[in-house]
């Protein structure tokens, strides 16, 4: 193994990278756009909710819980009939329908129990789990002051005093854009690696290699280290530029830990990239390739949802995998501030899964030249 070859194999991959202005432009968007967009597409709470109410009691009370309803959470409710509830639904037009029932107000105060009925559009996921607890919460409230003649805030027997640590404005956005620039390194990663052995594959720039003095190791640790050096420039970028300055997320950590981590499994993600790469014979079939792996390696290592919330047996299988060990570590060095002392075992497992996963490439491309 000659450095000197590793280092000029290297550049040329940088220069190969230059000269594809999609590649460029999918690594741009990738850390700028694509971060900020997603990050800003989490609604923090229930934000401009479609919502009408058949008001069929024509009440002071039911006048009241209209007008309950208001502006961020709600849309100004639109009244209609009762005929046109199911059409408007159908339509699309309402996440919620609110129907208010005739006599509603004179049996409330007679002592009964009148019924308002909640209709949810329950495609609308987001809206509808959180919404349907905001009506019931808006109603119950206008009804019991009515009832009381009296609106006011009751004190609690117990005072329970909230202290949200790391996130203290439970602000959906650091969370997003923090876990975005994470994903982004994963996919970009094995694209730019199997991207560029499948150009080289193409052009038959890979036999024009072979006939120099230089082995299968030096191609591969070449494309291994300009390809993870791009997207962790990149990254470093988006975490300055986009993550603290656009969306004004605050970093609590190390980002050269972070980086050094991001490093680590740079090293395995494009050796995997390397090894899909081999396995396919062109670009469309690298493509559906990388949709099988990447989606379960995103969507099961605890970047979307929280890992202890899976099946035991996924959790085990996903240890496995780089990208669980990565979300750890950043999670813990970007958001509480960690340090090499508390992160030191996800190191080590990031180092010995990239050793296996390069090992395996390396073996995997040497078959593939014969």
């Amino acid at each position: 193994m000659r450095v000197a070859n590793i280092v000029n194999l290297g550049f040329k991959e940088l220069r190969g990278l230059g000269r594809d202005p999609m590649l460029l432009l999918l690594i741009v968007y990738a850390f700028t756009a694509a971060i900020y967009t997603a990050a800003r597409a989490m609604p923090e709470t229930l934000n401009n909710a479609p919502i009408a109410i058949i008001d069929e009691d024509r009440s002071p009370l039911s006048s009241r819980i209209t007008g309950a309803f208001l502006p961020p959470y709600f849309s100004r409710p639109e009244i209609i009939t009762a005929a046109e509830m199911d059409r408007r639904m159908d339509a699309g037009l309402d996440t919620f329908a609110l129907d208010i029932p005739p006599n509603f107000q004179r049996d409330l105060l007679a002592g009964k129990v009148p019924t308002i009925q909640l209709n949810i559009d329950a495609t609308r996921m987001t809206q509808a789990f959180s919404g349907s607890g905001y009506v019931q919460s808006i109603v119950t409230a206008e009804v019991a002051e009515f009832s009381q003649r009296y609106r006011g805030t009751s004190t609690p027997p117990v005072d329970l005093v909230l202290r949200a640590r790391f996130n203290p404005e439970l602000n959906k956005t650091w969370f997003g854009a923090v876990m975005n620039v994470i994903n982004n390194i994963t996919m970009l990663s094995i694209v730019l690696t199997g991207a560029a052995l499948i150009r080289e594959r193409e052009h038959g720039t890979i036999e024009h290699l072979l006939v120099m003095p230089i082995t299968p190791f030096e191609i591969m640790i070449s494309k291994v280290w300009s390809m993870g050096l791009v997207v962790l420039v990149a990254s470093a970028l988006s975490l300055s530029l986009v993550v603290q300055g656009l969306l004004s997320v605050p970093i609590e950590g190390s980002v050269p830990l972070f980086l050094a981590g991001a490093a680590l499994h740079l090293f395995a993600t494009t050796s995997l990239g390397i090894f899909l790469a081999t396995i396919t014979g062109s670009m469309p079939q690298f493509g559906l390739l990388l949709m099988m792996v990447l989606l379960p390696l995103q969507v099961l290592s605890g970047g979307m949802t929280p890992r202890e919330s899976m099946p035991e047996a996924v959790q085990l299988i996903m240890l496995g995998a780089p990208n669980t060990h990565f979300v750890m570590l950043a999670q813990a060095i970007l958001y509480r501030g960690a340090g090499l002392g508390v992160v030191w075992p996800q190191f080590l497992t990031l180092a010995s899964i990239g050793s296996a996963l390069f090992i395996f490439a390396l073996g995997r491309f040497r078959k593939s030249l014969k």
